[in-house]
């Protein structure tokens, strides 16, 4: 298997298949999405756990036609954030509110759980069938790696491990980001399970890690130490956005037809941003007034 360089995760087994995992770094990934939402750091830090969690469960989807979907919806400042992607290593993402600004949890430690607060955590998993799955659990600590392990155990019925980091630096960049999941098979072994909980007893943070030049796969090693990893795939990660103005005009021509009629009325080039990527689309008056027309025979 060749080497990737950069922005990565991998697909693995242990224990004689009795255990599945996956692990990422996402440097680059989490500082795109950074400097597309010019965020605040601790709103890095949510937004990069995001989107290694996104990356990572996007890669258990079987068809490259799959979309994930993760919400999280919070009381706190930070009100929510939202991570698509697919089974490729294609991941992006927005938080509702890019500039919060709250006290560390403790020197060193930014307190996302602080800035999402109490609320839900959502995972759509749209396979192309009739309804896309949905499944909706309540925020355990806003932590996000906490969260997604409890949404495992109780909406998809996996026990689960998992981590995420994401370290930034005193200019705001992102110095280090990533993290792993481990689940746990039907046929999985008690002495096995044992062995893995006095693994994750002593395991270093996930940005410790990372900081130490730890790849995904040395990171697996370390939580599934004496374990046998096996990597079965590895592929590249990046954020990656694929709007376009098709796609944005498809999304005005869905408003209701007073919203688009009062855009024309005040008789001035409309600018609407991405919410993944922040690209700006303008639509001209005449533009405006043709994607009425489409809107207003759409039922027709």
């Amino acid at each position: 298997m060749s080497a990737i360089n950069g922005d990565h995760m991998i697909r693995a087994a242990a224990a004689d298949g009795s255990i599945r995992c996956f692990a990422i770094t996402s440097k680059d990934t989490a500082e795109a999405g950074r400097a597309y939402h010019e965020t605040s750091p601790v709103v890095t830090a949510a937004l990069g756990r995001m989107l290694s969690g996104g990356a990572m469960m996007g890669l258990m989807m079987k068809d490259e036609r799959d979309l994930l979907t993760l919400q999280i919806r919070g009381e706190g400042p930070l009100k929510g954030i939202t991570v698509t992607a697919d089974n490729a290593g294609h991941v992006k993402g927005f938080p509702n509110v890019s500039d919060v600004e709250i006290p560390p949890k403790y020197p060193g430690k930014l307190d996302v759980g602080g800035a999402v607060g109490s609320g839900f955590l959502r995972v759509i998993r749209d396979t192309g069938g009739p309804e896309p799955y949905v499944g909706t659990v309540p925020l355990q600590t806003g932590e996000i790696a906490e969260d997604l392990t409890y949404y495992f155990a109780q909406s998809e019925q996996t026990p689960s491990a998992v981590g995420l980091g994401v370290l930034v630096d005193k200019d705001c960049t992102v110095s280090c980001s990533g993290g792993f999941i481990i689940q746990l098979m039907p046929d999985v072994k008690d002495e096995t399970i044992d062995a893995l909980e006095e693994n994750l007893k002593t395991l270093r943070t996930v940005t410790d890690m990372l900081s130490d030049g730890l790849s995904p796969e040395d990171m697996l090693n370390e939580v599934l130490k004496g374990m046998g990893v096996t990597v079965l795939d590895k592929i590249p990660v990046s954020f990656t956005c694929d709007c376009s103005k098709v796609r944005v005009t498809k999304s005005l021509i869905a408003l209701p037809k007073s919203d688009i009629q009062e855009m024309i009325d005040d008789n001035k080039p409309v600018e609407v941003r991405c919410q993944f990527c922040n690209k700006k689309y303008d639509f001209s008056v005449e533009e405006l007034k043709k994607i009425l027309e489409v809107s207003a025979n759409k039922g027709k």
